[in-house]
């Protein structure tokens, strides 16, 4: 498998395992309309490759996973013309959707390396993981109520099922930051461990499992999924559609603004 057309993800295999790296240091890995996309592909283009049966995703550098979307993007979607800013979020709607179907979908077991700030679709792809293991030092935020739009992306199908609906609610309206030891202490991880100890102690599972029966694993992970699928898949269908609608409000270039200048927005 050729991964050199991505431009923002950084692919390398050792053995059987492929460790994929979200690679824009400079802005904290943030997701621009590029990385999006790549973020909705490798999964198959994992899964159609023979030589990988575990894949291990992180951020590249040592202060984040991902810091969610890019927020220029957001304010330069909010100046389109009607027409082109519909076009434009009916996209990001698309790819929102895929990178959770995709990394579902995906036969072959999938760990997130959490090393640092997780948010939007950055975090989406730390908790759709089948296994995720987290930095005590890393935080992590669904942040979508703070921009002044429904919580979508990821939360709705796998933040109730990790942590229960009172938690998933306090956090997912408050916005309030979690570290790894309370992420773990809540369910919302599978692990956490000193920053020094993440990617060994993932390569480690990685490796355990490229080892195990994979069409047992595979079968696992499969089955397990029918949860999110008997009820989670509506409600993140639903979610994703009411978020998408919030983004022909004023409130996200407010909320936008506001975080650029660490301010608390002004909504109307």
């Amino acid at each position: 498998m050729d991964y050199s057309r991505y431009q923002h993800l950084l692919v390398e295999v050792a053995g059987a395992v492929a460790t994929v790296t979200i690679n824009r240091p400079e802005v904290f890995n943030a997701t621009n309309d590029v990385l999006h996309r790549e973020l909705t592909t490798i999964w198959r283009d994992l899964a159609e490759d023979p030589e990988v049966r575990v894949a291990i995703v992180t951020g590249a550098g040592d202060q984040a996973f991902s810091a969610g979307g890019d927020l220029s993007d957001i304010g330069a979607r909010a100046v389109l013309p009607a027409q082109e800013r519909f076009e434009a979020v009916m996209r990001v709607m698309r790819e929102a959707e895929a990178i959770v179907y995709e990394m579902m979908n995906c036969e072959k077991i999938i760990i997130s390396a959490i090393n640092g700030v997780a948010v939007g679709a950055g975090l989406t792809v730390a908790l759709m993981a089948d296994i995720s293991v987290m930095a005590e030092e890393a935080r992590l935020t669904d942040g979508h109520a703070r921009l002044g739009v429904a919580a979508g992306d990821h939360a709705a199908i796998i933040w109730p099922l990790l942590c229960g609906m009172a938690k998933a609610k306090y956090y997912l309206l408050t916005c309030d930051f979690i570290d790894g030891r309370e992420a773990e202490r809540i369910g919302l991880v599978s692990k956490v461990t000193p920053r020094a100890q993440l990617l060994p102690e993932c390569l480690a599972i990685a490796e355990k499992l490229a080892a195990g029966p994979q069409h047992a694993l595979r079968a696992t992970k499969k089955s397990l999924n029918q949860w999110l699928r008997l009820g989670g898949i509506t409600a993140f269908d639903y979610s994703l559609a009411l978020e998408m609608l919030g983004f022909f409000s004023d409130a996200p270039a407010e909320g936008a603004r506001a975080i650029v200048e660490k301010r608390p927005p002004r909504f109307g």
